[in-house]
């Protein structure tokens, strides 16, 4: 059959153009992503403008029920170009109820830092606390063993006091 090896060609080259289109589509996400912490908050500029390198993750889903999770796919920068894409997964115990959806972004001040973050696997430890952006948030937001989380609310609503961790699998370019 000489139709088969013609298919077959035409699916992966679909599914190569499937995959590029998403990953412009994110590529866009997280663009607006900054735009919209920035506007929020100018003073974030300060960071995307001095770190190391930093990690955006445009939309985060979060819920739970006494058990949570949340998950969500981003893109590492290091000198203002993209070198990498992440994703995010995070398992929560403790008093929860409710969904959200939520943007983050990851600071990196040093190298040291970013290497860690960049080695394949990383996670954060349940103590590791992210800065809610709002209005002059940034004015007071400082590194933490060479990391900085701001998040940024986008909708749904959540009650929570629990524990957990995020954990991070990298993919470099």
């Amino acid at each position: 059959m000489k139709t088969r090896p013609l298919i077959i060609s035409l699916l992966l080259f679909t599914f190569s153009f499937v995959a590029l289109a998403q990953k412009k589509d994110m590529k866009t996400e997280v663009s607006n992503t900054i735009a919209e912490m920035k506007k929020k908050d100018p003073g974030i500029s300060r960071f995307f403008n001095s770190s190391y390198a930093y990690a955006v993750f445009p939309n985060i889903g979060k819920g739970g029920l006494g058990v949570g999770g949340a998950g969500g796919k981003g893109i590492v920068f290091k000198g203002g170009q993209a070198v990498a894409d992440a994703k995010m997964t995070q398992v929560t115990v403790g008093f929860q109820a409710g969904g959200q959806k939520y943007a983050e972004v990851i600071f990196f001040e040093n190298a040291k830092a970013y290497n860690e973050f960049m080695s394949g696997t990383y996670e954060f430890a349940a103590q590791v606390s992210a800065i809610a952006l709002k209005s002059g948030a940034s004015a007071d937001a400082k590194y933490r063993d060479g990391i900085l989380v701001i998040t940024m609310g986008k909708g749904g609503l959540m009650y929570e006091a629990s524990v957990g961790g995020q954990k991070f699998k990298v993919t470099k370019y």
